[in-house]
């Protein structure tokens, strides 16, 4: 089945896209700092590709794919001290994402998958309440937001990632290598000491900024290390998550 860019398509396409497994993927990120080496838009590129990634797995699982022009803007208060973070509300947040899929249900969609790549508590918050938001209405869609920080998510994505010491470190810089190279400033990356201070911890103890979880330059993990060919093995695993979470949200309920 085919996969296609909602933005691209005509009213009249549209029209004849909705099908009975017709599927939509929001992207979401967030413009905020990533280090002295990767750009403001970083999670935003890396939900981009995670679509793609999940697109791609889906279509061959015999849905109709529809990618949609991502979220950018989301809540990120724990970069709010840093040069170009952008943080809105949580309630602005669950509200369009709620407001979101009501529509595409009314167009024809039955389910749609969420590939958040912006871990902030204060997002993931927001994106958990529009589901709960959406459960509570009746009909389609379903609202399919596999939180990449939980388990059994967080077991697929290595080491780096499950310790928490993962914002703009080995994770994210090497689906950036992967995938735009040309804005990695790979020079500066490769010279960044490793800052093992896990950002799990921190939210768990009680920290509430990026300076306080210890990362002063907005970073955290091992960027030093990142390549693009464990970038695309990640985007594998990211695409696998999002896909598996939408068909088991598609699958009948099992007779009583």
């Amino acid at each position: 089945m085919p996969t296609r860019d909602l933005a691209d398509l005509t009213w009249e396409e549209m029209r004849r896209a909705a099908g009975p497994r017709t599927v939509a993927i929001l992207p979401v990120g967030a413009i905020e700092a990533h280090g002295p080496h990767l750009p403001l838009g970083t999670d935003v590129i890396i939900a981009e590709a995670w679509a793609r990634a999940a697109a791609g797995r889906l279509a061959a699982s015999g849905c109709e794919v529809l990618r949609l022009p991502p979220l950018a803007y989301t809540p990120a208060p724990f970069g709010r001290g840093f040069a170009g973070t952008i943080s809105v509300s949580p309630a602005a947040v669950t509200a369009l994402v709620a407001d979101l899929t009501a529509e595409l249900g009314r167009h024809g969609v039955l389910a749609v998958g969420i590939a958040n790549a912006h871990l902030d508590p204060a997002n993931r918050q927001a994106l958990g309440d529009a589901v709960i938001r959406r459960g509570a209405a009746s009909g389609v869609p379903a609202l399919v937001f596999p939180d990449i920080t939980r388990k059994p998510w967080a077991l697929r994505l290595g080491q780096e990632f499950q310790s928490g010491a993962c914002h703009a470190g080995r994770f994210e810089a090497s689906i950036v290598l992967a995938t735009r190279p040309d804005l990695v400033r790979d020079r500066i990356r490769r010279e960044l000491p490793p800052n093992p201070a896990s950002l799990s911890d921190a939210i768990r103890a009680g920290k509430r900024t990026f300076e306080e979880a210890g990362g002063a330059r907005a970073y955290f993990g091992w960027p030093a290390d990142a390549s693009a060919e464990e970038g695309r093995a990640h985007l594998d695993a990211l695409g696998e998550i999002l896909a598996d979470a939408v068909l088991e949200a598609l699958a009948p309920e099992p007779a009583a």
